[in-house]
């Protein structure tokens, strides 16, 4: 017996046992973690398994109410639906949560389910979603800012313009929505004749220095040679695909032979003779190609500057982050299919 503790009380054999005591205890969270893991993975595969065809709104009603998922893994569901642009059923997963007994998330989820609306198309829907909020909680700035998109959207100006109120009472910035506003309720005003447009509009242009790209499409549709006028020629590059779309009958030449980007951008086209070569690449390689067969042209893509989502159309309030007058031009070279197209029917002559 004396022996059996001289030995037990040997050093060597305590680190054989911390040792083992280690061992079996890694080896038991080793596998303990593969289960645990091969549990979650059957777990998760269960509940996809449910959504390999979208389920009916009977039975996301059962899901839901059933309480196997949390609210906020719904929330992310319905979320991912709405990315893949699947708003429907985005729409009946916010629906179904807003008919639990739970109120904690129910702010959010009704703003979610107004944005979605807006997405997909339904401003009434939207509009009373947002007016709901704001009954309950007035001094929320997301939704009264998106109330004014769905204002917008519908062209209700004269509402988006007193949303604006309570947002300046929030100190939020509102000049810029303001002056925005103000020029589209001018726009769509059918009761001024186009000149009494034109002339507010380049008033607001010469007193705030905004919205340039809104305001001289207009002009330069309506009234070029007044647009003329009024353009700050320093800023021709902001404008260069309105610029480069204009008639030849609506040309100012003597405007266009004072300014070295416009001498470059109608001597590309072909216009004028002024400049022999340019700084910009695309001007360049069109300057260069004007004598020869080739037939190239200018194409434009357009970026918001704060976001920097690109589209192949104008836009004046981003369509992605809702900014406004964040539009920037870019420059590509393309092959001229009008020109084409035309020298085919020539031929045909």
């Amino acid at each position: 017996m004396n022996t059996f503790f001289i030995e037990f009380r040997d050093p060597l054999i305590s680190v054989i046992i911390f040792f083992v005591i280690i061992f079996v205890i890694t080896f038991l969270s080793y596998w303990w973690g593969r289960y645990r893991t091969k549990e979650d993975s059957k777990t998760l595969d269960k509940f996809l398994q449910q959504f390999r065809t979208l389920p009916s709104q009977d039975e996301l009603q059962v899901l839901i109410s059933s309480g196997e998922l949390s609210q906020k893994s719904w929330l992310l569901l319905a979320n991912a639906y709405t990315k893949n642009g699947d708003y429907e059923k985005a729409i009946e997963i916010y629906h179904e949560i807003l008919k639990l007994p739970v109120e904690s998330n129910r702010q959010e989820t009704l703003f979610l389910l107004g944005k979605v609306y807006f997405k997909a198309g339904f401003l009434e829907r939207s509009k009373q979603i947002f007016l709901e909020i704001l009954k309950t909680s007035p001094r929320t700035p997301q939704a009264l800012h998106s109330l004014l998109l769905v204002y917008e959207h519908m062209r209700d100006y004269k509402s988006a313009l007193e949303v604006l109120e309570p947002l300046e009472e929030l100190d939020e910035e509102i000049q810029h929505d303001k002056i925005y506003l103000e020029v589209l309720s001018l726009l769509n005003n059918y009761a001024l004749k186009d000149e009494e447009k034109i002339t507010k509009l380049l008033a607001i242009y010469a007193q705030t220095h905004q919205l340039s790209y809104i305001i001289f499409e207009y002009a330069f549709r309506i009234n070029p040679k007044l647009a003329w006028s009024h353009l700050d020629t320093s800023r021709s590059e902001y404008v260069s695909d309105i610029l480069w779309h204009l008639n030849v009958k609506d040309l100012d030449f003597d405007i266009i032979s004072k300014n070295s980007f416009l001498r470059e951008l109608y001597s590309a086209r072909g216009d004028v003779d002024l400049a022999q070569k340019s700084s910009i690449f695309e001007l360049d390689v069109l300057i260069n190609l004007k004598h020869s067969a080739t037939n190239a042209t200018l194409s434009f893509n357009y970026t918001c500057h704060k976001c920097k989502q690109s589209v192949p159309f104008a836009f004046h309030r981003c369509s992605y982050c809702h900014a406004i007058d964040t539009l920037e031009v870019e420059w590509n070279l393309s092959k001229d299919y009008h020109k084409d197209f035309s020298e085919e029917n020539n031929s045909f002559q």
